[in-house]
């Protein structure tokens, strides 16, 4: 009964402070408290809201109503391919910043979590915090060898009140999503698992150290950018010891100005730093807002980035990767037609969608943007002019796309900030080329093949056994039974792909069988690992086209 109170208590502060911005639009529109809007004359309105549109209105409001309200605002506002324009742009600008909790509570979280004191576990504490977010704060210690490091550490009590905060947020969606008139397009329940999903990760200070852990190790000796060092020893869930670092600010441009850094070539580095953690390491921070972002000017001709926070990193899937990379390639061609079939092909819209339409609409998007200059092309903003399009053709896509074309949008306008003239496609195009060329070559495939290698090797006795069966329901007529169209043309063409399994499966079937005898008879004049190198060579050739019949079963 007292947690439905509260409940009750908290709904109807959410609706009064909505009231006093004058958003009852969405009171209305959720149906939080409908008699608000009755009583809404006798609430003050704030003074400084006079004037301000909508998205300004509920950018003040969430930062009244508290850091979890501010993070979640902070995250939807990268889904600008749901958001009006007006309300994402302005929930972008709202800060995480909040009034710091004790030095003496930190002090006793780390001593909780470490099991010493803090004299025996640094030389040196400072209780005064350096940061003070939503999530954690940050304090100055040093550690018993003399090297400097940042203690993060998570605020006390927050997982409750997020706890608290998303069950009440989950009924505000569910509302939302039922009586809102564009619920189902902007999918708000969806918006809050999202949420919940990448703020309970922020939490978790141990997967933190191990995101940046792995960042650091694919950047090793790195020009371009430089991750600071994880103290395992000191890392626990509640707690994160790392490297302290100096650099300026990357967003005080006059600062960088004033030491003779090269601007030019940090912007170049920015934008390879981000087309080398996605495309080739399939591993980006996600949160590359310039807070977390450092400039090392100790040689101001050869500048290096410094990234700090590292609670949201994102990974895409293989198959997304690939399409996303020869999407942007077919981007960077101009290929319409090329960039709507590998959005059929991805299964992103629905197999039935024409690609004609598709791709006049894609052209649409295209070409008015590559009418302009070079250096006022932004592909972050046409990528997200794509997902809103596609939209239209009933666009299913992943959350983690979405982070991406977030973050490459702050890494553009980083790069323009930095270098007004900088020119994206000359250094975005040859970036993802290089790429693309060293994770297609010889070298890589060998290397693949040597990795997937051991696992084919053990499910190939398992596989005459599958193509037996799939074989007698396909003699059966079993196979035809799912077939269900609604025209003659449809029922050609599932006859034609049911025939094509079919011989994809005999294929399979047959490279299996051949490849296994080759092994067990002779490894031959060319071997590899002591088996016979033709012999696996069949068998991988068997396996992959009956994982292609699988797939297309």
């Amino acid at each position: 009964m007292m947690h439905g109170l509260r409940q009750f208590l908290r709904l109807w502060h959410i609706s009064a402070t909505l009231t006093r911005y004058r958003l009852e639009e969405f009171i209305a529109a959720t149906h939080l408290f409908r008699p608000m809007r009755w009583i809404s004359a006798v609430i003050p309105i704030r003074p400084e809201v006079a004037g301000k549109p909508r998205g300004a209105r509920l950018r003040m409001a969430l930062e009244n109503l508290g850091p979890v309200y501010v993070k979640f605002g902070q995250i939807i506002s990268t889904r600008r391919d749901l958001l009006p324009a007006d309300i994402a742009d302005e929930l972008s600008l709202l800060q995480d910043q909040v009034p710091p909790f004790p030095g003496s509570e930190a002090q006793q979280i780390i001593e909780r979590a470490l099991g010493k004191t803090v004299d025996e576990l640094f030389s040196a504490f400072d209780p005064e915090p350096l940061a003070s977010a939503s999530i954690a704060q940050v304090h100055a210690v040093t550690l018993n060898d003399g090297r400097e490091a940042v203690a993060k550490v998570v605020r006390p009590g927050i997982e409750k009140q997020l706890r608290r905060d998303i069950d009440l947020l989950k009924a505000i969606a569910a509302l939302a999503q039922k009586y809102w008139e564009g619920g189902e397009k902007v999918r708000p329940v969806d918006i809050v698992s999202e949420f919940e999903t990448f703020v309970f990760d922020e939490l978790d200070m141990q997967r933190e150290a191990a995101n940046a852990s792995l960042l650091k190790r694919n950047f090793k000796d790195s020009p371009d950018l430089y991750i600071p060092e994880i103290y395992w020893p000191w890392c626990k869930q509640d707690v994160l010891v790392m490297e302290r670092v100096a650099g300026l600010p990357v967003g005080d441009i006059e600062g960088l100005k004033s030491r003779g850094v090269n601007l030019e070539k940090l912007a170049r580095r920015g934008v390879r730093v981000f087309y080398t953690q996605v495309f080739r390491d399939n591993l980006f921070h996600a949160d590359m807002h310039p807070g977390n972002i450092l400039v090392d000017a100790s040689n101001p001709d050869e500048p290096t980035f410094i990234a700090l926070d590292f609670g949201i990193v994102a990974s895409l899937t293989p198959t997304d990767l690939y399409y996303i990379s020869e999407n942007f390639m077919a981007l960077f061609s101009q290929d319409y037609k090329r960039v709507a079939q590998l959005h059929i092909d991805a299964g992103w819209v629905p197999a039935d969608t024409r690609l004609d339409e598709l791709e006049a609409a894609v052209r649409t998007v295209g070409e008015p943007n590559f009418t302009r200059p070079l250096n006022e092309i932004s592909f972050g903003e046409l990528l997200f002019k794509l997902f809103r399009v596609a939209h239209r053709f009933r666009l299913t896509i992943q959350p983690q796309l979405i982070m991406l074309q977030k973050t490459l949008l702050n890494v553009e306008g980083l790069g323009r900030q930095l270098y007004p003239e900088l020119d994206l496609w000359a250094v975005a195009k040859p970036e993802l080329e290089a790429i693309l060329r060293e994770k297609q070559s010889v070298e890589h495939a060998a290397r693949d093949l040597r990795e997937r290698l051991p696992a084919w090797l053990a499910q190939a006795p398992d596989m005459p056994g599958l193509v037996h069966d799939y074989l007698q329901k396909a003699t059966r007529g079993e196979l035809v039974t799912r077939i269900a169209s609604k025209d003659l043309e449809a029922l050609r063409r599932e006859h034609h792909k049911a025939h094509r399994r079919t011989l994809h499966a005999l294929a399979a079937g047959a490279a299996l069988v051949s490849g296994s005898l080759f092994i067990v008879t002779d490894s031959g004049p060319w071997s590899i690992l002591g088996y016979s190198a033709p012999g696996l060579l069949l068998v991988a050739t068997g396996v992959a086209l009956f994982a292609l019949v699988l797939r297309r079963f």
